[in-house]
């Protein structure tokens, strides 16, 4: 249990795949010019990492060495296929939203480098916690940074929700200021090097304050100790 509790924390924060490792940066700029946009792209790409988890690590045993990476590359590419078309025919408005960007999670170095890092190595269940922590930790950080972009930008979140992501996200719409004229700048490409620069730094500071907690508790430990 130890050990899954060290994959979701690993995942969700201290080895995020944009907060710590910084991969994912393209997609993640370009699409969360709003929370729905984020969320929709956070859920593709974690549905892809799951999968080619639970694929690499079952097929591992089988497969050499040698042509491992290839092999993985056209497995995932194959799962992101499966995606696009899955959301160009149940969920096309967000297809179309998406568009590039979604074919491009093949370039993802996320998924490729947790297949070969850590499903190669491990067994399934390990495997598919691997995938759902690193997905749900790149959906988080892509829903929080579309969710400040569009609040700031245009007073509102998760709009269209309804229409992009269906009928059963219609709850998450909301309209936070109301005649709001909003700020331009955050729904353009320099709000998103704007914000993502604003949460590293915020992740920086969080991660000293705990430092020095830990650090001044080993030495009250010690202390204690020593008398």
């Amino acid at each position: 249990m130890s050990n899954y509790k060290q994959i979701f924390r690993d995942g969700l924060w201290g080895n995020n795949v944009v907060m710590a490792q910084s991969l994912a940066l393209c997609p993640l700029l370009a699409v969360t010019t709003s929370a729905t946009n984020g969320l929709g792209l956070g859920l593709a790409s974690m549905a892809v990492m799951i999968s080619a988890n639970l694929l690499s690590s079952f097929f591992t045993p089988f497969i050499s060495r040698a042509v491992r990476i290839p092999v993985n590359i056209l497995m995932i590419a194959t799962l992101v296929t499966i995606t696009d078309l899955a959301l160009n025919a149940w969920l096309h408005p967000l297809h179309k939203v998406l568009g590039l960007f979604i074919p491009l999670i093949v370039t993802n170095c996320a998924i490729l480098g947790r297949v070969e890092s850590f499903a190669s190595k491990n067994s399934l269940l390990p495997a598919a916690a691997d995938g759902l922590a690193m997905g749900l930790g790149f959906t988080w950080v892509l829903v929080f940074m579309g969710g400040i972009r569009e609040l700031i930008g245009s007073g509102t979140l998760f709009a269209n929700a309804s229409l992009l992501l269906g009928e059963n996200f219609a709850f998450l719409e909301m309209q936070i200021i109301p005649d709001y004229r909003g700020v331009l700048l955050l729904i353009l490409p320099p709000g998103g090097f704007l914000v993502l620069g604003a949460m590293l730094a915020v992740k920086r500071l969080l991660e000293r304050v705990a430092e020095r907690k830990q650090a001044g508790a080993a030495n009250c430990i010690a202390v204690a100790e020593g008398k």
